[in-house]
């Protein structure tokens, strides 16, 4: 405990132990994510993977169909262009708004997402995704990005 100017006291936490407070709180947050075995918990790691962490082979591996198809040519149009940790990515948040099931087989999810570029304006885009159980596990087999 250190004394103040004022006559309070003060107690100081070691970094170390304010970090270690945090590393509950985060594992927390993580339980909250969906079940990679659920059809919101693909298509939120669809999401993850193509618009926050910018990763096209990553966001592959959870579609099939037409997603794939467009997933592939994204890949195409990118060939070649280096994207590492100088590339000056946007910070990306979504949040789901709407949940449609489509029978057993099929869900339509509609998320909001926010942009924001450093310097730039931030703006907002919908994603709609639709999640189908096909060959023994949910796919992400469409998606649709849409205006603000």
């Amino acid at each position: 405990m250190v004394s103040t100017a004022s006559g309070r006291n003060k107690v100081n936490v070691p970094r170390h132990h304010a970090f270690g407070c945090l590393i509950p709180v985060l594992l927390v947050l993580a339980a909250c994510r969906p079940d990679a075995s659920t059809p919101r918990g693909i298509a939120e790691r669809f999401l993850d993977a193509h618009y926050v962490h910018i990763d096209l082979p990553a966001a592959l591996e959870f579609t099939a169909g037409l997603a794939r198809h467009k997933v592939e040519g994204e890949l195409k149009l990118v060939a070649g262009q280096a994207i590492d940790e100088t590339t000056r990515k946007p910070t990306v948040y979504y949040r789901l708004l709407e949940e449609h099931p489509d029978g057993t087989r099929a869900v339509r999810y509609l998320y909001r997402g926010t942009i924001t570029v450093e310097d730039a304006d931030r703006f907002e885009r919908r994603w709609l995704v639709t999640v189908r159980n096909e060959d023994g596990g949910w796919h992400v087999t469409n998606y649709e990005e849409l205006e603000g």
